[in-house]
């Protein structure tokens, strides 16, 4: 199963890493004047952000560091908009606007970023748990059509996490943590610089029994980076990210099951030693050269990962991924009017040699198919932001998508097929600023979501015996989008928040066929996503601060021939996030909450719906001396049984084995030391 040998590869790095640190006198008194901090990168983003004409924010590794960090839900809690609900594990449902929210599994209608270059594949799909939020210094959230300036074209938007550098982290970090279910964390990084490059490295391990029976996961990951400085206006900065994760799968429960015992799996999962196994390589290079009023950039990547999945049958995938992109950015004067201009190109290509099996306690049995997946996908942009006054953006872009999926079955060569999309995406906004830097931003924009493998080879559900999977000429799905909305500072307060509604065709949706099939995926006819994102942070005192994080979803059928205008399911209608932190940066205590005042529905029918829950937790921080702090993160202290998650199905029972707990109790501490 572990197909990648890391040995070689880490030696080098860990090699590469140490050359930088070999400087003179000069350079140790030059050090200041080297180091970029991660503060003024940050500062840099969020001026980013106040150049964007819509929902977007970021958020730093002080945001969540004090906390048992296990997937991006944990980072990303309290960005407005983000729908991040744990399953298991690693494991989480990650949505922005209701995007892929029929998708049970992976990533679909959002890009997922690292360092600025995409870690989806070349159909689209992705796996989050390869992002390790223990490593990022900050991560850039860029709701809808604002992820246009990183080629983003879906409904959800962009998530692009930044790794540091040997000149934004330099030094030496260790981190341990852990607590309930035999959790058990660690980190070491360290971080070189010098007047001719710099290199970071990261090391971290993951281990836990869980919460619930059958869901134990271990997992590795290796970080590292190496920038040179080829003269005064060019560098170059190479990437690496090994990925080694085991997860075992407890699955779903029946509402009864959920609420009544949430520790137990299925005895079919048991029995089938159902598991989702990823080892990964990625690699990549960035090179950008400064041109005084802009920059340009360009690069290469490329992945190898394995997929071992135990499920209704043994999934057994290797991929490779690589490509290319190219990136424009230049600022000037027209007509005496502030303009940049942004132009990019990034192309994915990828093959994927599929393979299912009959699953025999986990392992392979029969084979049961057998098939190479090949695709392509080219996003090119380009954005122009106008500033006729001082106080008013005026902000126009397009990205056009280019995208192939074929699948040659090998076992049914009938079953075959393929497809090739061509798609234009238009935005248009504008952004006011106030003298006092309040600002009012709205815009108008199409979004496109081309079928992935997952969605486009499905297996038709069959009682006693094993069918084929077969191609499926699945539509894309286009939307149209509206957003207005405002962020700023007025004396103690800060808020971010975003209205929108985008009306679809063809959204992308599934159903279980069966408790342990997966689900079948559908182009519904009109569908209509709107809602409310905000973030609203209040400094009630200098000891005494309230951060809250809102999300309104209110996602429909329209007029559908068998739904009518019945509500979609899965994503609750309004979340409620708390954070009341009492004490300075010194030492904190902080309460949580976490509530879901009414649940969402579980079906398309919308006869069944889960209850509503609210959750508290609490988390506290002492900074003993300079460079070591410790942490405690306790969640879901009241033991509450609810469920967070659900497999929508057509209709419901109390059978329909679809629905996820929340996370049973835990208590975690952990240390953080730099020098």
């Amino acid at each position: 199963m572990h197909f990648l040998s890391c040995a070689p590869l880490g030696a080098s790095l860990l090699l590469l890493a140490a050359l930088p640190a070999h400087a003179d006198d000069r350079d140790d008194q030059n050090r200041e004047a080297i180091v970029v901090t991660a503060e003024r990168l940050a500062d840099e983003a969020e001026a980013a952000i106040r150049r964007t004409p819509g929902g977007a924010d970021v958020v730093t590794a002080e945001d969540f560091e004090n906390t048992l960090a296990v997937s991006l839900r944990d980072a990303l809690a309290f960005s407005p908009g983000i729908y991040a609900q744990p399953r298991y594990g690693q494991e989480i449902r990650l949505s922005i606007r209701g995007s892929g929210i029929g998708r049970g599994f992976h990533v679909r209608g959002l890009m997922l970023f690292q360092d600025g270059v995409p870690i989806n594949l070349a159909d689209n799909s992705g796996d989050f748990q390869e992002l390790d939020p223990q490593v990022f210094e900050r991560i850039d959230v860029l709701r809808g059509a604002d992820a246009l300036r990183l080629g983003g074209s879906t409904l959800g938007g962009a998530i692009n996490a930044i790794t540091p550098t040997g000149r934004t982290a330099p030094g030496i970090e260790t981190r341990i943590d852990g607590g309930s279910f035999e959790t058990l964390r660690g980190k070491v990084a360290a971080g070189f610089a010098d007047a001719r490059g710099d290199a970071y490295l990261a090391l971290t391990h993951d281990r836990s029994n869980g919460d619930r029976e059958h869901a134990d996961r271990r997992s590795t990951r290796l970080n590292a980076n190496m920038g040179i400085r080829l003269g005064d206006r060019v560098e170059t900065r190479f990437y690496a990210t090994i990925s080694d994760i085991d997860q075992k799968l407890p699955g779903t429960l029946t509402r009864a099951q959920a609420l009544d015992d949430p520790r137990q799996a299925l005895p079919a999962l048991i029995l089938g030693d159902q598991a989702r196994d990823v080892h990964s390589i990625r690699v990549q290079n960035r090179t950008t050269l400064d041109l005084g009023r802009g920059s340009v950039s360009g690069g290469v990547f490329a992945n190898a990962k394995q997929l071992y999945h135990p499920i209704f049958q043994v999934i057994d995938q290797k991929s490779f991924d690589y490509g290319a992109f190219a990136r424009l950015d230049l600022a000037g004067d027209v007509a005496g009017m502030p303009v940049d201009l942004a132009l990019g190109s990034t192309a994915r290509l990828g093959s994927v040699n599929a393979r299912q099996f009959v699953n025999v306690a986990g392992r392979r049995g029969a084979v049961t198919a057998r098939a190479r997946q090949e695709a392509h996908t080219i996003d090119s942009y380009g954005e122009v932001r106008v500033q006729p006054v001082p106080a008013l953006s005026l902000v126009a872009g397009a990205v056009h998508s280019h995208g192939r999926r074929s699948v040659d079955n090998f076992l049914n060569g009938a079953r075959s097929g393929s497809a090739s999309f061509d798609l234009f995406s238009p935005k248009l906004g504008l952004l006011v600023t106030t003298g006092n830097g309040i600002q009012f931003f709205a815009n108008a924009s199409r979004s496109v979501e081309l079928p992935g493998f997952g969605d486009l080879n499905q297996t038709p559900f069959a009682v006693g015996g094993v069918v084929t999977p077969g191609f499926v000429d699945l539509d894309v799905q286009r939307a149209w989008t509206i957003e207005a909305g405002t962020r700023g500072t007025l004396g103690a307060v800060r808020w971010d928040i975003t209205a929108y509604r985008a009306d679809i065709r063809g959204e992308l949706l599934q159903f279980n066929q069966a408790p342990d099939i997966p689900a079948a995926t559908f182009n519904a006819d009109r569908t209509r996503h709107q809602g409310l994102e905000a973030g609203l942070d209040i400094d009630l005192t200098e000891w005494l601060r309230l951060r809250q994080a809102y999300q309104h979803n209110d996602f429909t059928f329209r007029g559908d021939a068998q739904f009518g205008d019945n509500r979609l399911p899965v994503v609750p209608e309004h979340l409620y996030r708390a954070e009341l932190t009492l004490g300075t940066d010194r030492a904190s205590v902080s309460p949580v909450v976490e509530w879901v005042p009414r649940g969402a529905f579980a079906d398309y029918t919308n006869s069944t719906r889960v209850p509503a829950y609210a959750l508290l937790g609490l988390r506290a921080q002492a900074a003993l001396r300079e460079g070591l702090t410790l942490f405690l993160d306790a969640r879901n202290l009241t033991g509450n049984k609810a469920i967070g998650d659900v497999s929508a199905v057509v209709t419901a029972t109390p059978a329909s084995a679809i629905y996820y707990p929340v996370e049973r109790r835990g208590i975690y501490g952990g240390a953080r030391v730099r020098f």
